[in-house]
């Protein structure tokens, strides 16, 4: 380092502090970037590398953004996961001996952006923390934007993954000793930046935030998260509220694959918000009811009391039409005020910001009183909890002028009257310019020279120009020359130089003054910070609940009733398909089930709608349990703990897992973790391997959760064999979706009736995929074939209690087709001696687990 120049060397050491940044170390009026650091942004940013002499033999690379430009660089580079340190000159460069000194003021991360497009105004934006003890894990979260805390403990590595995901955090800070394992399985599940960071004492300012949380595990997270926090910002953090502790146990259960099956905040295929459910349902008019609409969704509540206080109060808005619409008008003119309470305390509020924090303040009064009005306790609950902040209305309308500008260094932020001192330099200014436009004129009518002018510039101030042809009427003497230009003569006069004195004094003194009492009237606001951050909870949630009225009004959804362990949906309807189709009619159907009656098997053909109707249910269960009236005309359902799906197929390429594996891991997940309380839709279980292989780990599957779990189970197939287990399982019945054909063509009904389907119309689907007409005819033949050979397989009796399917021993139909008119191969001695053991093999009593160790040794003894 010795061979670079002090600047440079200044440079490395401050570099060698944050060697995972961007450093933007700031000279004149950009930020520079040199090295390794010039030769990535270059690329990443797409600007000019350059290069400087910095000592050394070799040329330093370099690159550099302007100062007033940086923030859209900084975004550019947040957004695609780095992170940025901004590196400031903290000395005035005139007063400066040598080196000019300069410190990292701010470290910007993915989880601590507190401004700019990439900081989506309907998310949180969550910087989270992770430690690990044994098999346990403390998850810490803080959203820097609005100041929440919360904290919770979780029992394993998926039910961690599947939290962090759902909260969407941007950013998690971990231990240097942490597990490379797991850390390696969160960036490959849930796209996260990771930073690391040892520091994790517990302060008495941290106990300050989490005195009421009494787990170790959890303290230590949220300590790292606040140490990370502090190192960073280098900032007040006085708006980060209380640290809230949370349980799994006290919302309803949906793991990250059931969460992506259901497509609640986000599509499977293009990750869009449009055709999610949270597309469906955000009808709110905030922000922040925005943030708790999605943070609703993803938690539905378990308590039916708390369910039934938001349902109470959403049947209110629903029978209160114009109070509703009243609201929703008087919200829209709320701004956010959880992330304007903040900018304040983070100190990067403007004169604006607060303007629009006194225009939401003055809604808050008829929002009370028009809340207040409505004929429900629940109703006058929230009425009571808006707190108008009259003193901050009235500080904020007395200070700020109407329309400020956005700098608060230029002037004009406060409003006359405010401040008398202010005033007088204001006075001094506006009349010290009105002289001017007074000699103006006199100076116009004693030289005649009507082009004559009074102008000001920075460099000379104030003068007096007179164009070069005017120059023989100009009296000798009458002014001083100041300047020349090619077409005219400035001048100046005593008089002039004087008032010059007094204006720009004025207006120095003034904009100093002005920015002066702005940053009081900042620091007399944050007073008001929790107050604010109440309020903006109260508003939240009425916000997110006039969505609900005002979505069920317009969708004729009905109030949900919760039973023990019934379910009963009358036209029930899914609710995004249903506004997709907007004007097209869809078709609803009937879901009953019930403590004798907890399985239903699925049958028909593709696209007819088995899996629409599965996902149906799942939703319908978490509208209800996120206190929201259902797509039905009558609703009765038990309130779920857990929701469990296996619908779609798709390879995991990330995890390098196949499509039948993800299956299978999914299967896994439901059976190991469902009780009888929740709700399990499986879709199309066993596609992904040979058809008896798939037939026997779906039946196994429904037999399984049939006898060991009793949970409220849809389970659709193709596997049409399965239907006989109706007579043997007692909970299971079959119900199927309705097509018929009509000359030959099939049409689906999209009905859900009692029985099996008669047949698949797997062939009818191809022949509507426009498949080539020679293909569909073949399959027609083979399959006469199939179907005939089919016919011919006798049942016989056995010691299983569950149905079988039974294989001549005379006569095997292969699973691949022979040439015509070549003699198929007769089965050998050892396929029939397998065929022997599978017969006899107690499916009923295996765990699917078991019936796949128990395929895999026959699959193994085949390939000898």
């Amino acid at each position: 380092m010795s061979g670079y120049t002090p600047m440079i060397q200044q440079y490395l050491s401050i570099k060698a502090e944050y060697q995972d940044a961007f450093l933007f170390f700031r000279l004149g009026d950009f930020y520079e970037m040199f090295f390794d650091d010039a030769l990535k942004a270059s690329k990443e940013l797409e600007i000019t590398l350059t290069s400087r002499d910095g000592g050394s033999q070799d040329r330093i690379p370099m690159c550099g953004v302007p100062y007033h430009a940086a923030a859209a660089y900084i975004e550019r580079l947040i957004e695609k996961g780095y992170k940025v340190a901004i590196c400031e000159q903290t000395e005035d460069p005139k007063q400066a001996k040598g080196v000019v000194k300069r410190e990292v003021v701010q470290l910007i991360t993915p989880g601590t952006v507190m401004e700019g497009k990439s900081l989506k105004e309907n998310e949180n934006n969550y910087l989270s923390s992770l430690e690990r003890e044994e098999k346990h894990f403390a998850l810490a979260l803080t959203d820097l934007t609005t100041g929440e805390n919360t904290v919770v403990k979780l029992a394993s590595i998926d039910e961690t993954v599947t939290e962090i995901y759902a909260v969407g955090a941007k950013e998690i800070v971990i231990s240097s000793g942490f597990s490379d394992i797991i850390l390696e399985q969160l960036q490959k599940r849930c796209a996260v930046a990771v930073s690391v960071s040892d520091e994790d004492e517990l302060t008495e300012e941290i106990i300050s935030y989490a005195e009421h949380i009494s787990d170790p595990l959890l303290r230590k997270a949220f300590s790292r998260l606040y140490h990370y926090l502090k190192k960073t910002q280098m900032r007040n953090l006085q708006h980060l509220q209380k640290v809230k502790e949370y349980k799994l146990q006290q919302h309803m259960k949906i793991d990250l694959y059931s969460k992506r099956n259901l497509e609640l905040t986000e599509t499977i295929r293009s990750k869009d918000k449009k055709g999610s459910l949270l597309w469906l349902l955000d009808e709110t008019k905030t922000s922040m009811g925005a943030r708790m609409l999605k943070q609703w969704i993803d938690k539905p509540l378990l308590d039916p009391v708390e369910i039934d206080k938001r349902l109470n109060t959403v049947e209110t808005f629903m029978n209160s039409y114009f109070e509703k619409e009243d609201l929703r008008e008087k919200l829209k003119e709320v701004y956010d005020l959880e992330r304007l309470a903040g900018r304040v305390a983070f100190g990067n509020v403007n004169a604006r910001d607060l303007t629009q924090l006194r225009r939401s303040l003055e809604q808050i009064p008829s929002i009370r009183e028009l809340v207040g009005s409505l004929k429900h306790p629940d109703a006058a609950r929230h009425a009571e909890k808006l707190d108008p902040c009259e003193e901050l209305t009235v500080l904020l309308s007395d200070a700020l002028a109407e329309h400020p500008p956005i700098s608060i260094k230029e002037g004009n932020i406060i409003r006359d009257g405010f401040d008398e001192q202010l005033d007088i330099y204001r006075n001094a200014s506006k009349n010290g310019k009105t002289w001017m436009v007074q000699l103006e004129q006199r100076e116009r009518q004693s030289t005649g020279i009507k082009s004559l002018k009074i102008g000001y510039n920075k460099v000379f101030g104030y003068y007096i120009e007179v164009s070069r042809a005017n120059l023989p009427h100009l009296p000798e003497g009458r002014y001083e020359r100041k300047q020349t230009l090619a077409n005219a003569e400035r001048f100046i006069t005593p008089e002039l130089k004087e008032k010059e004195a007094l204006i720009l004094e004025a207006e120095e003194k003034m904009a100093e003054l002005e920015h002066q009492l702005f940053l009081q009237l900042r620091e007399k606001v944050k007073t008001f910070i929790s107050r604010l951050q109440s309020l903006a909870k109260t508003i939240s949630e009425l916000d997110v609940l006039q969505c609900f009225a005002t979505v069920s009004d317009k969708r004729h959804y009905c109030k949900p009733q919760f039973t023990a362990d019934e379910i009963r949906l009358i036209d029930g309807r899914h609710p995004v398909v249903e506004k997709v189709m907007d004007s097209q009619e869809y078709v609803p159907n009937n879901c009953l089930m019930n403590a004798e009656r907890n399985l239903l098997l699925i049958t028909g053909p593709n696209m007819s709608g088995k899996s629409t109707y599965m996902r149906q249910i799942a939703l319908t269960a978490i509208l209800a349990q996120i206190g929201c009236f259902v797509p039905a005309k009558e609703a009765y359902l038990p309130v779920f703990d857990q929701i469990f799906t296996r619908i779609g197929a798709a390879d995991d390429l990330i995890s390098g897992q196949s499509t039948f594996m993800v299956e299978m891991l999914e299967a896994r997940n439901a059976l190991a973790h469902a009780t009888s309380r929740s709700l399990i839709l499986f879709d199309e279980i066993g596609r992904g391997t040979s058809t008896y292989d798939g037939m026997a780990l779906a039946q196994a599957i429904i037999e399984y959760v049939h006898k060991e779990i009793g949970a409220k189970t849809l389970f659709s197939t193709h596997y049409h064999e399965l239907t006989i287990l109706e007579k043997k399982l007692s909970g299971l019945e079959n119900v199927h979706v309705k097509a018929v054909e009509d000359q030959g063509k099939v049409v689906f009904l999209h009905k859900v009736d009692r029985g099996a389907a008669d047949k698949s119309y797997g062939i009818h689907v191809a022949e509507l995929a426009e498949l080539p007409e020679q293909l569909i005819q073949r399959a027609k033949k083979l399959l006469s074939k199939f179907e005939a050979a089919g016919a011919s397989i006798t049942r016989e009796q056995s010691d299983v209690s569950a149905p079988q399917t039974i294989y001549p021993e005379k006569e095997q139909l292969s699973f691949f087709h022979e040439e015509e008119g070549k003699q198929e191969k007769a089965p050998s001695k050892k396929e029939m001696q397998l065929l022997k053991e599978i017969r006899e093999l107690n499916i009923l009593e295996m765990n699917p687990l078991e019936a796949m160790n128990e395929l895999y040794r026959i699959q193994k003894k085949l390939k000898k």
